[in-house]
């Protein structure tokens, strides 16, 4: 982000402490996809994602007065939206109901529906398969996958949001990748299964669809200003 992007965030969230009714839900649009985008491919699913977001936004809606200036008001947001993905992780696990939805059924009640950037009908299975491998990770690993090989953000900045070290992050991702590897093995024809290639580091994640271009209105469930607060907000160095 350059320094006038930076700039304009500050701008906001301080109108937003002193007052600006407007000031917050200017800065959330100028973040949404990439919030959303990060809320989803971590919780692989859409309704999860939401609520995940609508959480983070309104903690932070609650902590910015907290806000020091340490790190980017961006930075800041996404820490929020990614410890409000992992709670909700570790609480799923803790609580266990049903597998996950994939998020792209109809209206008529079989799922979520919505609209969802999804890969072509052909893609479809293996985009599911890798969605499944990602959620198989630790949750360190996939947080740290879904931000470096998903939505691509350079290491140094994530390691500012999840609040590691760069060699964390980059050792996160490794061993993240050496699992899929593993998991996502048999997507590879021309590979041969022996221990060592099965242990080798793969590529970046190249079978979800990104989700950051462009808009597709607001997302369902998730505002800035109203309903309860659900947690007490992130700190900015957590």
């Amino acid at each position: 982000m350059d320094e006038r992007a930076a700039a304009r965030d500050l701008e906001l969230l301080r109108a937003h402490v002193a007052g600006d009714r407007d000031a917050f839900a200017e800065l959330f649009h100028r973040h949404r996809d990439r919030l959303w985008a990060v809320a989803l491919r971590t919780l692989g699913d859409r309704e999860e994602a939401a609520d995940a977001l609508q959480d983070a936004l309104l903690s932070a809606h609650r902590a910015a007065a907290r806000f020091r200036g340490d790190s980017a008001v961006t930075t800041w947001l996404h820490r929020i939206v990614v410890n409000a993905c992992l709670d909700r992780i570790r609480r799923r696990q803790a609580h266990p109901t049903v597998p996950l939805p994939d998020g792209n059924r109809g209206e008529d009640g079989s799922g979520t529906g919505g609209l969802e950037p999804v890969a072509p009908a052909t893609d479809h299975d293996t985009v599911l398969v890798v969605r499944e491998a990602l959620a198989a990770l630790p949750l360190e690993q996939r947080a740290a996958l879904v931000l470096v090989d998903v939505q691509g953000y350079p290491v140094a900045e994530v390691a500012r949001i999840l609040g590691v070290a760069e060699g964390t992050v980059k050792s996160r991702c490794a061993r993240g990748r050496a699992r899929l590897a593993v998991l996502l093995g048999h997507l590879r024809p021309t590979a041969v299964a022996t221990p060592s290639t099965r242990a080798a580091p793969a590529a970046p994640i190249t079978g979800v669809p990104g989700v950051t271009p462009g808009n597709h209105g607001p997302v369902e469930g998730v505002g800035s200003g109203s309903g309860r607060y659900r947690r007490d907000a992130n700190q900015e160095d957590t």
